[in-house]
């Protein structure tokens, strides 16, 4: 319960600042001229990247699920690579690739002879390039939860939807598809949590949205208290996002009443269809990560950071400390979740889990900002009492710290770690348990010497996501890291920021490259159970 109180203290603290009023009527100000190209930009960006996500996951999956084609191995694992690049890296490399100066517009005006005005090129600096930059890069959630959905029910249901007349086409809208929608609705919720917490690529592209907005009460107008209540509009959209699915599935229910879960074994596919099915996933592997892959690596060689040397290991070694501390401890505080939980099924456990599961659906701006607030106040009490007791300001000792920024992340990302280690620890039967108490041991005793050394494959892969959620966090390290401290994610969008893109390729592709390693391990999980 202590754990769960100190995960839901941001965002209490940010809801404790809803009704209060913002210093030099701010929010009015913010109301009155923003406010509404904020809703309106956030409302478009989540039904463009739902869409889209929603279209591209869920093609390629039936394609890779239900279909049998050169390639097809090497697609069931590898269209997960694009959840390795971060959206603000995406935004980046395609920037440089098609803006006036860039390779794609140079060819095209040597190609054809063209000058400045005399063709129409795409602005991928909108809102509707920020939207397809999310897709590429999000689109695989919905893929991964919809082709484990597929697989699920490929075994009977399709065979008895071909006995009832259906073709392939009716079988996938009329029976595949409806089953499925659960996983999808899933993929989609988490892609729209994606878009609702980025800052770098909507900030880059300059799209104004609630999260551009936190930042710009924060430091520019230095309204807490504003920032809190932008904070707490975001936070409403996620929560819509979160029930909106669940309110308009009713009362229907998507049950697997058959015991047969064979996975199908695919339709076999040759000549101009099988090219067809090949480029359909070619086609979203290459944009979500050769092209942006391969560009930051061209960048990397060719350009680079200019203080590559003993300044990026000093970037690189202030990421992955962070980094490791975090994940670290958040596969502690899981295992005790966890364990808890499994002990004691009772509603302020069960509660307490649910509410670390919160974090997760809470954007990093946010968060940033629930964790401030109330540690500049702790920090001034502090200091106060320290005034009274010695006579010496000693500061502010956990503001723009180490260890307020490890809190944070945190908060942010526990629900990652305690979601993977209750998924392995619910497969330890309890007879494990009775077993190891018979002989003696406590219950401590039994995490200690049973648990955990069964459970060590899976809290490796709980704190590897961990990491790499933590490299990657833009937002919450902006605004909370210490002073003169930096990482390779704000290297990386301070240098794109300043248009020095081809400087920013070498912390980019770091990041990228880090963020392959879980995708590794996802990958050979989805092998597995492809020949299940």
């Amino acid at each position: 319960m202590l754990i769960a109180a100190l995960v839901a203290a941001p965002v209490v603290s940010v809801g404790s600042n809803v009704f209060l009023g913002g210093t030099g009527d701010t929010w009015s100000h913010l109301a009155s001229t923003v406010l509404p190209e904020y809703v309106m930009t956030t409302l478009w960006l989540c039904i463009g990247v739902g869409f889209g996500a929603a279209a591209l996951g869920v093609g390629a999956a039936w394609l890779t699920t239900m279909l049998d084609f050169p390639g097809r191995r090497v697609f069931d694992w590898a269209l997960v690579l694009p959840l390795a690049v971060p959206a603000y890296v995406m935004a980046y490399t395609y920037t440089d690739l098609l803006q006036f100066v860039g390779p794609v517009q140079t060819w095209l005006r040597e190609a054809f002879g063209w000058r400045r005005g005399d063709y129409w090129f795409p602005d991928v600096r909108t809102t509707g390039g920020a939207i397809v930059m999310f897709i590429l890069v999000l689109y695989p959630y919905v893929y991964l939860l919809a082709r484990t959905a597929f697989l699920e029910r490929a075994g009977g249901m399709l065979e008895v939807s071909r006995s009832l007349g259906l073709g392939a086409w009716e079988s996938f809208f009329r029976v595949s598809l409806p089953l499925a929608r659960p996983a999808i609705a899933g993929g989609v919720a988490l892609a729209l949590m994606e878009t609702l917490a980025d800052y770098g690529t909507v900030s880059y592209f300059a799209v104004q949205t609630f999260t551009t907005g936190i930042y710009r009460a924060w430091f520019s107008l230095g309204d807490r208290i504003a920032a809190a209540q932008l904070s707490m509009l975001l936070l409403g959209f996620v929560v819509l996002v979160l029930t909106l699915e669940r309110v308009t599935r009713g009362r229907a229910r998507f049950h697997n009443t058959t015991g047969r879960r064979k996975p199908h074994g695919g339709r076999p596919l040759h000549g101009w269809r099988a090219a067809l099915a090949f480029a359909g996933c070619m086609v979203p592997l290459t944009l979500g990560f050769l092209v942006p892959g391969g560009l930051l690596l061209e960048m990397a060689l060719t350009e680079g950071d200019a203080q590559f040397g003993s300044r990026f290991v000093q970037l690189a070694g202030n990421s992955f400390t962070l980094a490791a501390l975090a994940s670290a401890l958040a596969v502690m505080l899981a295992i005790v979740l966890a364990y808890a939980n499994r002990i004691y099924r009772s509603v302020p456990t069960l509660l307490a889990t649910r509410v670390v599961g919160l974090g997760y659906a809470v954007p990093g701006s946010v968060i940033a900002v629930g964790v401030l607030i109330p540690v500049t106040r702790l920090d001034n009490a502090l200091a106060q009492l320290i005034v009274h007791v010695t006579g010496s300001n000693p500061g502010l000792l956990l503001t723009g710290s180490v260890a307020a920024l490890v809190f944070a992340y945190l908060a942010r990302f526990l629900t990652v770690a305690l979601q993977t280690v209750e998924a392995s620890l619910g497969k330890i039967t309890p007879s494990m348990d009775d077993a190891a108490r018979s002989l003696g041991h406590t219950q401590g005793e039994t995490l200690r010497h049973v648990h955990v050394p069964l459970l060590r494959g899976s809290l490796l892969t709980a704190g590897l996501l961990v990491f790499v959620d933590v490299m990657k966090e833009l937002p919450a390290t902006l605004v909370m890291r210490p002073f003169n401290f930096d990482t390779l994610a704000t290297q990386a969008y301070t240098l794109a920021a300043d248009e020095r893109l081809a400087e920013a390729s070498t912390s980019a592709l770091t990041i990228v490259a880090v963020g392959v390693l879980p995708l590794i391990v996802l990958s050979r999980q989805i092998a597995q159970s492809r020949r299940a």
